[in-house]
């Protein structure tokens, strides 16, 4: 390989590592964003998470089209571009309709509202084209097998450093929530991820990537990826990982936010945190040890370890708490909580491995096909918008309170059940005798 060459791959290895980023500054924007309308619309906590994932569903397989028709650049900046209008169309809430109602009764429902979920379903939009950008780059750049994961886990470390400190950052600006409270206290952070946006797109005009897909727009496919059973399992895997990732912070920032002390949503925001914190640092060391132990090994280990710590959060008895750990450097405040909480965010490192894990045992022996289940995989990321909803009804229905918001956590260890299984038996590939064909361009040559 000459020294150009190796500079090209790292040029396009940095750049899927900044958009990673993104994808998170985005998306936990979400939940944290849904306290300040679900305090005062109960039912409206997880919509704007919804509608970020929904988005998913619609633009999952239109955005692995555009991946081989338009290549990596241009699908990132028209990403780029709509991410940064999406954020507009949310920080236009603050501002705009407040006083129009648009659903009468006892609690109107005003315009504001879904000014601001319509920006949410266009940002879901503009992540789920990143996503499908990064994650077979960045699994193709490593070529394939452990070594693909283990760029997969690196990227997937600074997607998690942004993940820490969205939540953080909108529960110091916001502090304690009111029916008062208003997207307009988290402007400053709205219009922070609009220049970043415009930033990011500025600089990537100028880089150079090398267009593994471009030699994919003449190929033909003889089957569905779906064909694969492994894929196929793989993709109800990636519906209920994402489901675990987002609900897991989501009921724990929306369950404490909701206590009755001072400063309850920067302490949840705080918990929430420290969460994503953890997966940073689980993505981190599955950076260092994916080249030597393989990705079945690590999916088995976190999804039983996961399962072991939801039931003790589960069972705990809820009158005992803790001081919540407070991280200066990060502003990460902290305060008294129940015990329940720190297995909850210690989860963080058994979900942080998991979409890598997943992706990468999902597409293994998938040849020309990756390009296309990529694009199956960004539908099936809906979950994430699907299973929190569900999770947050069932809180809902259940009373609210400790009792309501940890009995819902019932529904995550099902979907960690699942998880373990597509680890131990559903992630081989029995359909091996299904000709695949060569990858387009092996990116270690590029």
């Amino acid at each position: 390989m000459t020294q150009s060459t190796q500079k090209r791959s790292l040029v396009a290895i940095v750049t899927m590592f900044f958009i990673f980023a993104m994808i998170s500054f985005v998306t936990n924007m979400a939940a944290p964003f849904g306290n300040i309308w679900g305090f005062k619309y109960e039912w409206a906590g997880m919509a704007g998470n919804l509608m970020n994932f929904t988005a998913y569903l619609f633009m999952g397989i239109p955005a692995g089209n555009m991946l081989i028709r338009y290549g990596y650049k241009k699908t990132a900046l028209i990403a780029l571009a709509v991410g940064a209008i999406g954020l507009g169309i949310q920080l236009l809430s603050s501002v705009v309709g407040g006083n129009v109602v648009v659903i009468g009764g006892e609690n109107p429902t005003t315009l504001n509202l879904f000014i601001y979920l319509l920006g949410a379903l266009v940002c879901g939009f503009c992540v789920c084209m990143l996503n499908t950008v990064v994650n077979p780059m960045l699994n193709l750049l490593g070529g394939g097998g452990n070594k693909g994961n283990q760029l997969v886990q690196a990227g997937g470390t600074l997607n998690s450093l942004s993940g820490t400190l969205t939540p953080l950052l909108v529960g110091m600006l916001v502090g304690t929530l009111t029916k008062e409270t208003t997207m307009a206290a988290v402007a400053p952070l709205v219009t922070t991820g609009i220049v970043i946006f415009v930033v990011a797109f500025i600089i990537i005009s100028f880089i150079k990537i090398q267009e593994p897909q471009a030699n994919l727009k003449q190929v033909k496919y003889e089957h569905s990826p779906l064909a694969f059973r492994h894929c196929l399992l793989g993709v109800i895997a990636i519906f209920f990982y994402v489901g675990i990732e987002i609900g897991i912070p989501g009921e724990l920032n929306a369950w404490i936010s909701r206590e009755n002390f001072e400063g309850a949503a920067a302490v949840a925001g705080s918990l929430a945190a420290l969460y994503w914190l953890m997966m940073l640092i689980g993505r981190f060391l599955s950076t260092i040890i994916s080249g030597k132990v393989s990705t079945r090994a690590q999916m088995i280990t976190v999804s039983s370890v996961a399962i072991l710590l939801v039931l003790i959060a589960i069972f705990l008895p809820e009158d005992i708490t803790f001081k919540s750990p407070e991280i200066a450097t990060l502003n990460i405040m902290s305060g008294q909580v129940p015990l329940k909480c720190l297995f909850l965010f210690l989860c963080g490192l058994c979900t942080s491995v998991m979409w890598g894990g997943i992706f990468n045992l999902a597409t293994e022996g998938l040849g020309k096909y990756t390009a296309k289940a990529s694009g199956l995989f960004m539908m099936m990321v809906v979950g994430g918008g699907i299973m929190p909803f569900i999770q947050d009804w069932i809180a809902r229905v259940l009373g609210g309170g400790t009792f309501g918001y940890i009995n819902s956590y019932w529904l995550v260890v099902a979907m960690l059940a699942y998880i373990l299984y597509y680890s131990v038996v559903g992630s081989k590939n029995i359909n091996k005798d299904i000709p695949v064909g060569e990858e387009p361009v092996d990116l270690r040559d590029l």
